[in-house]
């Protein structure tokens, strides 16, 4: 068995001596991990890792290497291509440096880590329990929420993987909100027992998703029978026989020293100061020194050796402004080149402030600001003499016991000077005490530079006891600042081709943003998990000549039925939602429809309605920054979401979704997620014009009918946390524009259906519309029917036929026996792109368009895998 310590005395053995644990598994799980007993109900034994930085000081280079080491593993796994696509989400508070470090290693992702602290303003993304710990809640507070909701591989990172409830308490939360197709899960060491090495596999096999495992060692722990109650039982009878000695729990031989793992450029060690002593320190703000400057040059004055004289020197390392501190909201390839062009100016600054003739110096983190204090003591490793080595404090209350085969030997303890959430109480800093070092240089970020830091018994007094130099660097926190204004909406004729007042775009113009991708291409990288649909465009499909003439025949027979159901659903939304409605559109199929249903309400009721449009993607959510807009400027309680029509209502269930998770996390309420309809054939809401499949001719077209707006995008790189999503106008097919032609046309028999419309929303009012969601039963239905599996790829009605014909990749279409000239125009569409279309008896709706399964170009048959010769 290797030994972790420098006199070969495995620092776990003082445990499994009394308890009867066992580390078993690769050669080299003793040199990475010790043990030590803490109070706690579910778990006696604490695993304590020699390279993790947190409880036992090591090299910053050994430290920062592990896990540099593991994210280049996690990339040759992924490859270049997915790499980039992928998220790293680290747990805090103990692997908050090693989820970063890990996210180094793989270069191209983003990081994110997990926290216990809130931040007033900040929304939460999400959540998750930590079973075993003493402290269970994590909370995810990204400042961009798209990390999370990308369909790139997400990476979890963890010190060690014991039982494996954290991990799937994660997936499980995130995966409903956000499904994906991977997860890597990254640890030190893999630890799992016998019954629990197959509950992850189980697991992925139930989400539906791949789970891969990366660790530097693997191995299990023995553990006895009654295990819990005696190391309680041990924890009780030490912790009493402290306190009856009357020794403090700080107090340590100065010959553990040489119990550590030796630093890469360890001194002898210089005596430990006297720990009986009692101090007072002061701060001390030192002149900025020279950046670049070497040692021995532009240094504070030197401070007396002698504990009673103690002074604690503050040093300002200027951190770049708006660089965050670390992954609490996000830090992005870009922010650690940032960072890393800066490392070398701040390391210079701190060792500017060290005393000269420091052999052994320590860089000690706080909590969750691991990270930043590691880079610190790598860079400082590289420019000093003296020895450098690092750990972090802690929440987590551990046992001390002075043993050589004992993993935590000393312990500091001092108040919390955060203002956690969890109220006032006792934080920890292991093997400081008596390791000889001559400087401690304790690194905390603006939240923590409280009077409670500052205090007798606070930290920097409790360092001040056993170091004759103390340095203090603070990071300032980042918090992420949301704009005092969000900016007005978008309108024509600079956005759009519909008149100013008609409707305004809760939207950014992208319109120089080149965007689109060909049909299939996009149809493969959708299938494929390797882009969602929002984040490209199709080519805009142009008409010819017959389709334009169905167009407008069709315009031309379906006025007075759209007028009709316009009036009837504007009449339910009068009566039954506001009087003064907000009408809000989904973009941007629901625009021309809030439109017309907003001059319904000026040519009956003389009303000059609000109208806005929105944007909403399929597994991501509405814009929640369009809702902060909207209710700064309305009351939620008048808004009324608008579409043309449903299909089997996976919009309307999203939408519902969205806003409970809205209100969740800004604390908005009042918003209705019904959506009002022209037509719900799908019987998926309570409010809309017609339940009867039938066709809009809105639907026959993309932007040329949609005032030259394109389908919205929500891409990470475009759209930032506080903008709202984009979209393109097509200034360049003006000439082909029928927008307000459409709208024209419709409003034009507003006057001719004025009294079939009191008849009909009279009976309407009257009528029971409970939602019986028939359409997405038939869905269901059809999609096991013809071996598709996946409801997303059936497109039902009229409406969503047509689309699937003019955007995505069409097998085929299953049309309702005796359909008449409402589809004229699928059928053209469909000899035009030699897509076969099969009348069905009993269909219920007038069409269903089916989506190619697993598509792959060249393709063919519903495996998607047979190739047609």
């Amino acid at each position: 068995m290797n030994k972790a310590v420098n006199d070969g005395v495995w620092s776990g053995s003082w445990v499994a001596q009394r308890l009867g644990v066992e580390l078993l598994g690769d050669p080299g799980l003793t040199d990475l991990l010790g043990l030590a007993l803490r109070r706690n109900p579910k778990r006696a034994h604490l695993l304590v890792s020699n390279v993790l930085g947190k409880h036992v000081p090591q090299s910053p280079s050994v430290v920062y290497g592990h896990g540099f080491t593991l994210g280049r593993r996690v990339r040759e796994l992924l490859g270049t291509q997915e790499s980039r696509r992928a998220v790293v989400l680290g747990y805090a508070e103990t692997a908050t440096g090693l989820g970063h470090a890990v996210a180094d290693g793989i270069a191209l992702a983003p990081y994110l880590h997990s926290t216990r602290r809130p931040v007033p303003g900040v929304a939460t993304a999400g959540g998750f329990e930590e079973s075993h710990s003493h402290a269970t809640s994590h909370l995810l507070l990204p400042e961009n929420p798209a990390l999370l909701s990308g369909e790139g591989p997400l990476v979890l990172v963890d010190d060690e993987f014991s039982t494996g409830n954290t991990v799937l308490n994660t997936i499980r939360d995130l995966h409903a909100r956000y499904p994906r197709r991977r997860y890597v899960v990254v640890a030190l060491v893999d630890m799992r027992s016998a019954a629990d090495a197959g509950r992850l596999d189980e697991f992925a096999a139930e989400i539906g998703a791949r789970v891969d495992l990366v660790a530097a060692a693997s191995g299990t722990v023995s553990l006895p029978t009654g295990v819990l109650e005696k190391g309680q039982e041990l924890v009780a009878r030490y912790e009493s026989e402290s306190a009856g000695s009357g020794s403090r729990p700080s107090a340590a031989p100065s010959r553990l020293v040489a119990q550590f793992p030796a630093p890469l450029k360890d001194k002898a060690a210089a005596a430990a100061p006297d720990a009986s002593a009692e101090t007072t320190p002061s701060i001390e703000t030192t002149p900025s020194p020279n950046p670049l400057g070497a040692r021995g040059t532009a240094r504070p004055t030197p401070t007396d050796p002698h504990p009673k004289n103690n002074r604690v020197t503050q040093v300002d390392i200027r951190w770049p402004k708006n660089l965050p501190d670390g992954g609490r909201h996000g830090f992005t390839p870009g922010h650690r080149i940032r960072l890393e062009t800066a490392l070398p100016a701040m390391a210079a600054r701190l060792a500017a402030a060290l005393p000269e003739d420091a052999h052994r110096v320590h860089i000690l983190g706080f909590e969750e600001l691991m990270y930043a204090p590691l880079r610190l003591a790598r860079e400082l490793e590289q420019i000093v003499d003296a020895g450098v080595t690092y750990s972090t404090t802690t929440r987590s209350p551990v046992l001390a016991v002075d043993d050589p085969g004992y993993a935590i030997r000393t312990r500091l303890t001092f108040p919390a000077h955060d203002t956690p959430a969890d109220g006032p109480g006792d934080r920890y800093a292991y093997n400081i005490a008596g390791a000889g070092f001559d400087a401690v240089v304790a690194v905390i970020d603006g939240t923590a530079d409280t009077p409670e830091l500052h205090a007798p018994d606070g930290l920097l007094a409790r360092l001040a006891e056993h170091t004759p130099h103390v340095v203090l660097a603070m990071i300032p926190s980042y918090v992420p600042e949301r704009p005092a204004m969000l900016p007005d909406p978008l309108r024509g004729p600079a956005f759009s081709s519909y008149a100013p007042d008609e409707v305004g775009w809760l939207l950014q113009d992208l319109s120089d943003v080149t965007l689109e991708a060909p049909t299939e291409e996009r149809e493969e990288a959708i299938q494929s998990g390797g882009a969602h649909y929002a984040e490209s465009l199709p080519v805009e499909y142009q008409p010819s000549e017959q389709y334009q003439q169905l167009f407008h025949t069709a315009l031309d027979e379906a006025a007075d039925r759209l007028a009709l159901a316009v009036g009837a659903v504007t009449e339910l939304v009068l009566a039954e939602r506001s009087p003064h409605p907000v009408l809000v559109s989904l973009a941007r199929a629901g625009t021309p429809v809030g439109v017309l249903m907003r001059r319904w309400a000026q040519h009956r009721h003389g009303l000059d309605l609000p109208h806005y449009a929105v944007s909403i993607v399929r597994g991501r959510g509405i814009d929640a920054n369009a809702l902060r807009w909207l209710a700064a400027h309305h009351d939620p309680a008048d808004v009324v979401f608008v579409d043309g029509w449903t299909g089997k209502g996976a919009i309307t269930r999203e939408l519902t979704e969205a806003i409970r998770e809205f209100e969740e996390s800004d604390g908005i309420t009042g918003f209705d997620p019904e959506i009002a309809v022209l037509a719900d054939p799908g019987s998926c809401v309570r409010t809309y014009g017609t339940r009867e499949d039938f066709l809009i001719p809105s639907a026959c077209l993309n932007s040329t009918v949609s005032g030259l707006i394109s389908r919205t995008v929500l891409r990470s790189d475009l759209v930032g946390p506080h903008d709202f999503h984009g979209a393109k106008f097509y200034r360049e097919l003006a000439g082909a524009d029928v927008s307000v032609d459409f709208l024209d046309a419709v409003a034009a028999r507003f006057p001719e259906v004025s009294d079939a419309v009191t008849v009909l929303a009279k009976e309407l009012l009257a009528a029971d519309r409970t939602p019986t969601w028939e359409g997405w039963a038939a869905v269901e239905r059809i999609s096991e029917e013809y071996g598709i599996h996946d409801v997303n790829l059936v497109k039902p009605g009229v409406g969503e036929t047509t689309r699937v014909l003019l955007r995505r990749v069409p097998w085929k279409i299953l049309a309702r026996a005796g359909a008449g000239a409402d589809l004229d125009h699928v059928r053209l569409l469909a000899e035009q792109r030699g897509v076969p279309v099969e009348e069905v008896a009993e269909l219920p709706y007038t069409c269903v368009g089916l989506i190619h399964p697993k598509y792959t170009r060249g393709a063919t048959g519903a495996d998607g895998r047979a190739v047609a010769v």
